[in-house]
């Protein structure tokens, strides 16, 4: 179908509506990597209830879903006109040492 929005686009939407999130929380990417920690992308999933298309105006909602030894976010996507959820989804990052490259294994200080 034409029209259609590439499946990959979902998850810059996530990676926006993430980024708002945790700039929420005075924890942005800036703040990260202020903080010496990197925090990857290690788990995703998008369900796709109804293909978006192009120009359909969306809104993403994101949600901090656990956070004790990792950082899951849960999206909603919805359409502007009718509210109807379209999509959902998720992120799980782990916190990684920027100086060692090693994966932490508790929240550290001061992180959402």
């Amino acid at each position: 179908m034409m029209g259609v929005v590439w499946h990959g686009n979902y998850f810059r939407y996530f990676e926006i509506a993430r980024e708002a999130l945790l700039n929420q929380f005075d924890y942005g990417y800036r703040q990260m990597n202020a903080s010496g920690y990197l925090w990857p992308v290690v788990d995703t999933r998008v369900k796709y209830r109804h293909a978006l298309t192009f120009e359909q105006r969306i809104r993403v909602r994101a949600r901090v879903e656990e956070y004790e030894n990792r950082l899951r976010i849960g999206y909603e996507i919805f359409d502007v006109e009718s509210g109807q959820r379209t999509t959902t989804g998720y992120t799980i990052q782990v916190a990684v040492r920027r100086t060692q490259s090693r994966t932490v294994l508790r929240q550290p200080a001061g992180a959402v």
